[in-house]
């Protein structure tokens, strides 16, 4: 019969040496139009034609700031004229010239952005060793066969945990600069699962506890 290992293992607070950081990004919601909408319409068609610009337009404004991210900078004008031309039919270019210029401007961000994946992993690499180094000459901290580095804050009480355990854990997940990204403390809802079913270092590093325990991974 399996146990159910109750242990509250209080405060697993995980320092996370990222290979690339986690972030979350959400724009704001963009003011609503003080003009009525209705009377800038004659039917539903013109509305529909209209939203698709607009739709379109936002997807090309958001393709542009993520090229510039790369180091490449497109003149709008250019576009914008591009897809005036292209409805008026009297194209600068050809079918060819375009097709052609489109592939050396695909090669040319996929080339940027994995360069600018590596530059971001090598950095974060660094950070992530120097955070490791810092960390490793804390008092109290140990570091296993494996290479974990913990510090046992509370040992706590009872058996520690096995594999096949299921466990009851509150903990909080910060990246290597400090930001928080998890805490089930203001979710209020602990997490339960059984220690062989998550990553490595919590499976390792919760068999130096006990309930009530605490500890920093």
């Amino acid at each position: 019969m399996k146990s159910l290992f109750k242990a509250t293992l209080l405060a697993t607070t995980m320092a996370v040496a990222m290979h690339a950081p986690i972030t979350f990004a959400a724009d704001a919601a963009k003011p609503a139009a003080t003009a009525d909408s209705k009377a800038a319409f004659k039917n539903d068609d013109q509305k529909a034609a209209y939203a698709l610009g607009a739709s379109l337009g936002r997807y090309m404004e958001n393709s542009l700031k993520e090229q510039e991210k790369l180091g490449i900078k497109l003149d709008k004008d250019q576009l914008i004229a591009g897809v005036q031309d292209a409805f008026a039919d009297k194209s600068k270019l050809s079918d060819q010239e375009i097709e052609q210029t489109l592939q050396t401007f695909e090669a040319r961000v996929k080339s940027a952005a994995q360069a600018k994946m590596e530059k971001d992993a090598a950095d974060n690499e660094a950070k992530g060793k120097t955070f490791r180094d810092a960390f490793a000459k804390e008092k109290g901290v140990k570091t296993s066969s494996t290479g974990l580095l913990y510090k046992v804050e509370k040992e706590g009480t009872g058996e520690a945990p096995k594999d096949s355990d299921t466990v009851v854990v509150n903990y909080k997940g910060t990246l290597i600069d400090g930001k928080e990204f998890d805490n089930s403390y203001t979710r209020g809802e602990p997490l339960s699962f059984r220690l062989d079913g998550v990553i490595p270092g919590w499976t390792e590093g919760l068999k130096n506890i006990k309930k009530g325990g605490k500890i920093k991974l």
